[in-house]
């Protein structure tokens, strides 16, 4: 009998997460051996595709639902602030990458465009007010503006402004040195980089179909989709980084920190417009606040996207209902999820989330016409000629045990890791891919520990001089590291005067 293949590294799906993985794992140790297996045909095939997302770049500038208001009228900024220094911390990352010289072009992926949130009545613009406020003392968000002005409204977004009643009650932020991400480039660059180090093989069409413990490793079954052949790849470590693939993947480790996980999966549509006519008169990502009793997925966004060099508009997002967990999945995905340890969790979250399952019904069942009503608010002069339906990718929300409602529905993103630390998944969606390389250094942390204190400390602190805790406090620093990440990236001229981003 043939001897397995071994490998130190075994990593499922080539999105942007296993791609930023295996690259930063490699620049830890050059001579860790490892696999990258996908099952569709290239790299950032589902949701690290450029059209499978829109609101990429968060950085917490714009994103209305990071900075929650309470009761009393105080806005909460802690998770805009984590979030943009994660984002700094990305950033640091693909600046190193660019300066080695062998990564490629950083204007493949990364484009500066401005960052506008934007309100509709006095409620609106008196919440944008406390939100600025607040957020304007803090160094990482130092350089936000704000109007009730129309005109200067105007200028800041001259597609948005013709067509409304003059006495509507409006309000703007604007952060000129947002970005605007191409991840799908991104990942294909990490992959392309990744391939040119030895030891090192990404293997497209191929399906793992069994996880099974091996000593203090795995043995990963594998399938070629095409020619139906199976073998198996003995590795100390497996991370499940298949977007909504992952729950199942988990599920089939056995592991007991994947008991009592469930998955709900929101598929999304988008309006995308490609009229230069249009796209012209719109250079930013303009985000506003959700409908009431909507889910924060659902805040709408008006986006400018920079995808191969060519400029469009993507507006949503719409959801929707599917039992898919993969934009190219099975319609049997959802009910071959249930199991024994999660069914109690999943039907409560069923039973607490009726509004929820009504609204993506009702979202569902939108007309065209409805569709651009929604557009309107944002643009009243949008003409549907313009404008096509884009389907987006799936978002595999999480569902976990909860001691009071028996399981809730987490919005968000949570790394499940195996005790001895040989096998972690990604779980969960936004904010994601703009907050990667924060999520796969707490990865590293949590499954390589002793590495990471020891060996692997000098590597890390020459590649991330500064993580987000420093950045959340220290602002000399922050604007520091910022300035540097903008000239590496290419987003700011070495001359520039504007040093603070985020």
């Amino acid at each position: 009998m043939a001897h397995n293949e071994a490998v130190d590294v075994v990593l499922v799906g080539a999105g942007i997460m296993s791609a930023t993985l295996a690259v930063l794992l490699k620049e830890l140790d050059p001579a860790i051996k490892l696999e990258v297996v996908e099952l569709m045909d290239s790299g950032a095939a589902e949701s690290s595709n450029p059209w499978n997302n829109a609101g990429t770049g968060h950085a917490g500038l714009c994103e209305l639902n990071y900075t929650p208001q309470a009761a009393d009228g105080t806005v909460d900024i802690k998770k805009a602030v984590h979030i943009n220094t994660q984002f700094e911390v990305s950033k640091q990352f693909w600046s190193y990458l660019t300066k080695k010289g062998t990564f490629g072009s950083c204007k493949s992926f990364i484009s500066p465009v401005p960052h506008l949130s934007f309100v509709q009545g006095d409620s609106g613009v008196s919440f944008l007010k406390s939100r600025f406020d607040v957020l304007s003392k803090h160094h990482a968000f130092a350089d936000m503006e704000y109007t009730e002005d129309k005109a200067k409204m105007a200028e800041w977004m001259p597609l948005m402004m013709p067509g409304r009643s003059p006495d509507e009650v409006l309000a703007a932020t604007r952060v000129m040195n947002g970005t605007d991400v191409n991840f799908g480039a991104l990942t294909n660059q990490l992959l392309k980089h990744l391939t040119s180090a030895p030891d090192t093989q990404v293997k497209y069409c191929k399906r793992v179909t069994g996880l099974k413990r091996n000593g203090s490793g795995w043995t990963v079954s594998i399938k070629d989709v095409n020619n139906g052949n199976t073998r198996e790849v003995d590795a100390k470590f497996v991370f499940l980084g298949a977007g909504g693939a992952a729950l199942p993947l988990l599920q089939a480790s056995g592991i007991e920190e994947s008991k009592g996980f469930g998955g709900f999966p929101i598929s999304g549509q988008w309006l995308r417009c490609d009229n230069p006519e249009v796209v012209k008169q719109h250079q930013a990502k303009v985000y506003s606040q959700a409908a009431v009793g909507s889910p924060p997925m659902s805040v709408p966004h008006l986006d400018t996207r920079v995808v191969d060099g060519k400029k469009s508009l993507l507006f949503g997002p719409y959801a929707g209902f599917t039992t898919k967990f993969l934009k190219h999945g099975s319609f049997m995905d959802l009910p071959l999820s249930v199991r024994a340890g999660n069914i109690g969790p999943m039907l409560a979250v069923a039973k607490n989330n009726m509004d929820l399952t009504k609204y993506l019904v009702s979202e569902v069942m939108q007309s065209m016409e409805q569709r651009l009503d929604s557009l309107r608010r944002f643009y009243p002069e949008a003409k549907a000629e313009d404008w096509r339906l884009e389907v987006a990718g799936q978002r595999v929300q999480i569902i976990k045990k909860d001691p009071k409602k028996g399981g809730i529905l987490q919005f968000g993103t949570e790394l499940v890791s195996a005790k001895d630390g040989s096998l972690a998944a990604l779980l969960g969606a936004s904010p994601g891919a703009s907050v990667t390389v924060s999520i796969m250094l707490e990865l590293i942390e949590k499954c390589f520990p002793a590495k990471a204190k020891g060996e692997w400390a000098g590597k890390l602190a020459e590649i991330f001089p500064a993580r987000e805790k420093v950045l959340e406090t220290d602002a000399a620093l922050y604007r520091k590291i910022n300035t540097q990440n903008n000239i590496a990236l290419e987003l700011v001229e070495e001359s520039s005067e504007t040093p603070s981003y985020a």
